[in-house]
C-alpha cells in the first residue's frame, strides 16, 4: 500500500524523547504509521506522514508529543476541497 504524504517539513508535530517512557501508545493511535518504538523509545518514522490529526498528543500520557491539531497541511487540503481550490497552499 502506498503511503500519503503531505507536503515536506511543514507539520506541527513536536517529539520530546527524554519525556518519552516507550509506552507506543503513539504506535497505537496514529493512522499513518508515524511513529514506532525502538529501544524502548517512540521515534518518529516519517514526519511527513503526519497529517496533524493530533490524536498522538491526545493519548500520549508523558506529554512527550505535541501538535496543533486542525491546523498546518492537513487543514489546507481539506480547507481547500471545502473552497473548491484546486491548488493547496500551506502559509
Amino acid at each position: 500500500m502506498r503511503e500519503h504524504r503531505y507536503f515536506k517539513n511543514v507539520t506541527t508535530l513536536a517529539y520530546e524523547p527524554a519525556r518519552c517512557t516507550g509506552c507506543g501508545m503513539c504506535v497505537e493511535v496514529c493512522p499513518h504509521r508515524v511513529f514506532a518504538v525502538e529501544n524502548g523509545k517512540a521515534e518518529v518514522r516519517d514526519r511527513d506522514l503526519c497529517m496533524e490529526c493530533g490524536a498522538c498528543a491526545r493519548n500520549c500520557p508523558f506529554a512527550a508529543i505535541s501538535v496543533r491539531a486542525g491546523v498546518g497541511c492537513a487543514w489546507a487540503i481539506m480547507a481547500s476541497e471545502l473552497r473548491g481550490k484546486k491548488e493547496v497552499t500551506c502559509g
